[in-house]
């Protein structure tokens, strides 16, 4: 059996950390491309597109090619704003990670480890507008060393960590096509407590939807 091991992050385990959040994050493009071609408006556009083109063309070699250069284009927009996502996450705070969360107060950053190697991380910070709450950000297991127990392994070190500065909740925000995260969270505890589309121009048009979830902690000392 592998030897997990959860602690505290390290300077020495910066590349790690990036590699791990840039291809976690990377694994998404396939399902969100999915996800925008299950929308209603893509398929209608989509439809529109080739109808016309066969009506006027008279011919299935041109509409066929359209749809593909469309769809070709679609995937692209999506590879690019996660392409801007990991990029400004990589230039802010996970460009010093000492310095944003283990330097702040109630903040913190982990990192799961297998035989000396970083495989997983989790990060938490007070929540921007819920005082009495902290955020759970930055979860990522390399696919290598999921089915694990790892990410509940994070999550609950999270947990504890709120609970013992006496914060009453973990909050944290998923995407609607990171199926297995949300599985996992709600696994955990958590509660979904609302939906809301990305306002970029590109999250409307794939209509691609964030998850916030919040997981209430029993305080010490009260009774089950």
């Amino acid at each position: 059996m592998a030897n997990i091991q959860i602690r505290k992050y390290r300077d020495e385990d910066s590349e790690a950390v990036r590699d791990t959040y840039t291809m976690g994050m990377s694994e998404h493009v396939p399902s969100s491309f999915m996800h925008m071609l299950k929308q209603p408006p893509t398929q209608m556009v989509l439809m529109c597109i080739f109808c016309a083109l066969i009506t006027s063309s008279k011919s299935f070699l041109l509409p066929i090619l359209a749809v593909t250069l469309v769809l070709a284009g679609a995937r692209q927009l999506i590879v690019n704003t996660f392409n801007r996502q990991i990029d400004t996450s990589l230039s802010n705070d996970l460009k010093n990670i000492s310095e944003t969360y283990l330097k702040q107060k109630d903040s913190c950053f982990w990192v799961a480890e297998v035989d000396g190697v970083v495989v997983g991380m989790v990060a938490c910070l007070p929540a921007e507008n819920a005082p009495a709450c902290l955020e759970l950000k930055r979860m990522s297991v390399r696919r290598t060393h999921r089915r694990m127990g790892i990410a509940k392994a994070l999550c609950r070190t999270v947990a504890e960590f709120t609970r013992e500065r006496g914060f009453a909740a973990v909050l944290l925000v998923t995407s609607v096509v990171a199926t297995d995260a949300q599985k996992l969270y709600e696994d955990m505890g958590y509660k979904k407590i609302r939906e809301f589309v990305i306002p970029e121009l590109a999250g409307k048009i794939m209509n691609f939807i964030l998850i916030e979830y919040r997981l209430d902690l029993q305080r010490e000392g009260k009774s089950e």
